[in-house]
């Protein structure tokens, strides 16, 4: 029996629990939350579209009993304040790093084996966070990011080839932040093809420069961070693990000298499966790449520097 915790039942954590049940990624579904009856509500509505769906995944939800958790495979951290328009993630890091903090010391109480995901802002540094409060092997603890970040890409690059999204295959490097993330052009294709060989220089561009701002594009419109991409990158992930799938996702993950980093969670592409992070896949960049991801790295450092701990 596979067991995945969903802490927070907002819009994302919510949605990422659906998909979870919809694509039976695991036999049970926990979805917890401080505000009373928000995840029992949002749990009993999911349920009711069980036979509708044909779905066989439990989901059930709790207010602050964090014992309905115990031995989870995937414990998925959504807890924190969501970005408002204007906001960068970095400015939530001081409300966001005291929930984030509490709620890993939680989980694990019930959960020592569990895998962590990270989906809280600022996302790579909430990841790093983890690390230090919890001393978890570094293959346990995913920061979701990347994955989330590479989906846009591919959505910006089908919008201007005028093809079909299952058919684009690309992804992003680096710091999961408007001005961090590295939209790898150079590996973007269209069933094989070079999508810099059928895009002009300045579409690609501007694919890129939209990829950067998709989450402040959506925080604009809707008043408050998006969730469906985000929910179904965080389901990508888990399903990665819990299915033991050996998928390359790009994820915020523990750097150890890869890439000429140390002491960083950043995003990279990984092998995911059983465990967590099997590997990290060290791609050959080019110098530009190379200066594109030393500025993220610094940037990212440098947001660490704020933690309180």
């Amino acid at each position: 029996m596979s067991k995945v915790t969903v802490v927070g039942a907002g819009n994302v954590g919510a949605t990422a629990a659906n998909v979870m049940a919809i694509r039976e990624v695991a036999d049970e579904v926990v979805m917890i939350d401080i505000k009373e009856g928000v995840s029992e509500g949002k749990a009993m509505d999911m349920m009711q579209t069980a036979n509708l769906l044909d779905m066989n995944t439990r989901i059930s939800g709790v207010t602050n009993n964090y014992e309905a958790t115990a031995n989870s495979d995937v414990v998925v951290i959504t807890s924190g304040i969501p970005r408002k328009p204007g906001m960068t993630r970095e400015e939530l890091i001081g409300v966001n790093a005291g929930i984030v903090k509490q709620v890993t010391e939680s989980v694990l109480k019930y959960s020592p084996n569990a895998v962590i995901v990270c989906v809280s802002n600022p996302m790579d540094t909430m990841t790093y966070l983890i690390h230090k409060v919890s001393g978890l092997p570094k293959n346990r603890i995913i920061g979701m990011g990347g994955a989330l970040d590479s989906s846009r890409f591919k959505y910006y690059l089908s919008k201007a080839l005028g093809a079909n999204p299952n058919e684009v295959e690309g992804f992003v490097i680096g710091g999961h932040g408007d001005t961090t993330m590295i939209p790898m052009r150079r590996f973007a294709t269209l069933r094989g093809i070079p999508c810099e060989t059928l895009l002009d220089k300045d579409t690609m561009d501007k694919v890129v420069a939209d990829t950067m701002v998709g989450g402040a594009t959506l925080t604009k419109l809707l008043g408050t961070s998006a969730w469906y991409a985000p929910g179904a990158a965080t389901a990508e992930v888990v399903e990665a693990v819990i299915h033991d799938q050996d998928a390359i996702i790009p994820c915020s993950a523990l750097l150890d000298g890869e890439y000429g980093e140390k002491d960083l969670c950043i995003g990279v592409p990984c092998v995911l499966g059983k465990g967590g992070i099997k590997k990290i896949i060290e791609i050959d960049l080019n110098d530009e790449e190379k200066e594109l991801f030393a500025k993220s790295a610094a940037a990212v450092h440098k947001t660490n520097e704020a933690l309180p701990c």
